[in-house]
């Protein structure tokens, strides 16, 4: 994958880059491709993207987490001053 990554800019496509480094090798390009993407798979990686895609994936992945918690605290606070409201007040 290193050598995809680093000659990728010399070819026309990663399919170029996977087909003549997999030549050099002995494989064939789909052979090389699945090893690539496993690799990717087992460093947390999304297959076919690249380092900073994985990051900015991660990073939206956490970032609508932490949007979903505050969308539960806010639903249990809306809940909590409905009933608030609706409670009878003396004075």
């Amino acid at each position: 994958m290193r050598l995809v990554e680093e000659h990728r800019d010399e070819y026309r496509s990663e399919w170029a880059a996977i087909c003549s480094i997999a030549e050099k090798f002995g494989v064939s390009g789909e052979t090389l491709r699945n090893w690539a993407r496993q690799d990717q798979v087992d460093h947390g990686q999304r297959p076919g993207t690249t380092t900073e895609e994985s990051a900015e994936l991660k990073r939206l992945r956490r970032e609508n987490a932490e949007l979903k918690r505050a969308n539960e605290i806010l639903k249990f606070a809306a809940v909590f001053f409905a009933a608030e409201l609706d409670r009878p007040h003396t004075g």
